[in-house]
């Protein structure tokens, strides 16, 4: 065990965090998500028994979102009614809000182009959540030194 740090990140999730770069996304999804198949030779990080809010409040305690995008967090759009926000995703929007100290509205994309977006991630993270339409790309941003 480490001092303040989520018991939720593990070592190999905690590995890929730090790996990834500015700009880098990672796929945070759901147990329904084709997570394998989209992961492919990528890294797969596997969270059973960890809700996509208890991961999201995990992930977003070390690895800060991109400030230079308008969506740093996108959404997969639930098929037939893309702005409709399940209870899953809002929850999500409050963990972000949370970790952002301000709010910060989620973008959206459609389920077959989220699929696509999510191939080209830095590594997925699969979870226990069985909810649907709880996926979502989060793209790492930077930790500026202060001058």
């Amino acid at each position: 065990m480490l001092k303040n740090l989520d018991p939720i990140l593990t070592p190999d999730l905690l590995w890929v965090l730090r790996a990834m770069g500015h700009g880098d996304d990672l796929v945070l999804a759901d147990a329904n998500f084709p997570s394998q198949s989209i992961a492919g030779s990528k890294h797969l990080i596997r969270l059973p028994g960890v809700d996509i809010p208890m991961a999201t409040r995990a992930i977003l305690s070390v690895m800060p979102l991109d400030s230079f995008v308008p969506h740093p967090v996108l959404r997969m759009e639930v098929v037939g009614k893309p702005d409709y926000l399940p209870p899953v995703q809002q929850e999500v929007q409050r963990e972000i809000d949370k970790a952002e100290g301000k709010s910060l509205p989620m973008g959206s994309i459609e389920r077959f182009a989220f699929y696509e977006a999510a191939k080209k991630g830095f590594a997925v993270v699969t979870t226990g959540e069985t909810r649907g339409y709880g996926c979502f790309l989060l793209k790492k941003g930077v930790i500026l030194a202060a001058d």
